[in-house]
């Protein structure tokens, strides 16, 4: 063992700005994410979708930072100007919360109702929490994994880890194997996509669980609503640039709660359903399409949003 995962984890935060640097610590995140893909994308696959997600909660967290001082949501791009990459940030807003999301999530703060803006603001801060608590389970294991490999992670990983965690490396490490030996490419890439399902399974089970449990039931409306992966250009062409929640089930089931997010079998649906395919679309168009990798590398720059 090189060394104990308190240790990588360590070294895993020792890339990412303080936790009080909130946009710069998501941005890190994404960027993190995004740079495992492109240097390891035949086997890192749940990092490329970690890098759309985590990206697409840094917009929440943006429009968290414009609500803590009001005077930026009234009057946005006034005096002061903003990061170039902040320049079209309401419109990218208008995206994540698309249609009649649109209307659940402004209407509180248009009205200036303080108890519902402290409550959504409350459940945003969980959104954040969970994006840091994503990259501190997983992102030791990937650095441990390229330093030490399959064996550093079953050295390191606790007991309800090895459902999802370590099998999901397991299948990794045996697809990597036959690629490298140049044998069984498809069944290589098949062992290689289902290690990575079963990394997403830990994370939405073992580490998203809890978040979900912890936001308010307005917050759970809101949040059904928010939830997608924008792919932009990064979708080749015929291909869903969108993987929404809402938009999948439908804005009526999405209000009444018939279909939650913060429900894990609704999620895990929704993720089966439209995500998996609209990513598996983009996965396979990295060495085909140019918008893939460019995107990635806007992410892996600091950019994030559209692009």
């Amino acid at each position: 063992m090189l060394q104990g995962k308190e240790e990588w984890k360590a070294a895993a935060e020792s890339r990412l700005p303080p936790s009080e640097e909130i946009i710069k610590r998501n941005r890190a995140i994404t960027s993190h994410y995004a740079r495992l893909y492109l240097d390891h994308h035949d086997i890192f696959k749940w990092a490329g979708m970690a890098a759309f997600a985590s990206s697409q909660v840094g917009i929440a967290l943006a429009f968290v930072e414009m609500m803590q001082t009001p005077a930026k949501m009234m009057s946005y791009g006034g005096v002061k100007k903003r990061e170039s990459n902040d320049s079209n940030i309401l419109e990218e807003m208008g995206e994540l919360f698309a249609g009649a999301a649109r209307i659940v999530f402004f209407l509180p703060f248009s009205v200036y109702d303080v108890a519902s803006r402290n409550i959504l603001l409350n459940d945003l801060e969980e959104i954040r929490k969970g994006n840091n608590a994503i990259y501190n389970d997983i992102a030791w294991a990937h650095m441990a994994y390229l330093e030490g490999g399959l064996k550093e992670i079953e050295d390191n990983v606790a007991e309800n880890e090895r459902e999802f965690l370590l099998s999901g490396f397991r299948l990794i490490d045996q697809g990597a194997g036959l690629r490298k030996s140049n044998k069984g490419l498809d069944e290589a890439d098949a062992l290689i996509r289902e290690g990575n399902i079963k990394l997403l399974r830990h994370e939405q089970i073992n580490t998203l669980g809890p978040i979900f449990e912890a936001i308010s039931p307005q917050g759970r409306v809101v949040v059904s609503f928010g939830s997608e992966l924008n792919f932009g250009e990064a979708a080749p062409p015929g291909h869903p640039s969108r993987a929404s929640f809402a938009d999948h089930f439908g804005y009526l089931d999405a209000v009444v709660g018939n279909k939650c997010v913060a429900n894990s079998e609704h999620r895990w649906q929704w993720i089966e359903e439209c995500v998996l395919p609209a990513w598996y679309a983009v996965d396979e168009g990295f060495s085909k399409w140019e918008g893939t990798a460019k995107r990635f590398r806007f992410m892996a720059e600091g950019g994030h949003g559209k692009h």
